[in-house]
């Protein structure tokens, strides 16, 4: 996901419901996402759905990395070779 413009990337929501289609576009076009604001402080956040669900593999991926390292940390892991004999053991080879 690319960064916030701010100058271009922060609207409020008066803005945001008149121009609607303009900043789906924008979002889409930009892959950047669209901060609106309601009484100047930020209420919601405009995602490409490409992005969004890049953001939640990223997410997954390094929930995946914590509870790997959590498990080590507990002594729960396998050094490499014990690893490889397991799912070559597994697999038929």
């Amino acid at each position: 996901m690319r960064r916030i413009k701010i100058d271009q990337d922060i609207r409020p929501m008066s803005e945001f419901r008149t121009g609607i289609a303009s900043f789906l576009k924008q979002v889409h076009d930009t892959k950047r996402p669209l901060v609106i604001t309601q009484h100047g402080k930020g209420v919601a956040v405009l995602l490409d759905v490409v992005e969004y669900e890049a953001m939640q593999d990223k997410i997954e991926l390094l929930e995946d990395i914590h509870k790997s390292l959590a498990q080590i940390d507990a002594g729960d892991g396998l050094d490499h070779d014990k690893a490889k004999t397991t799912i070559l053991k597994r697999i038929g080879k």
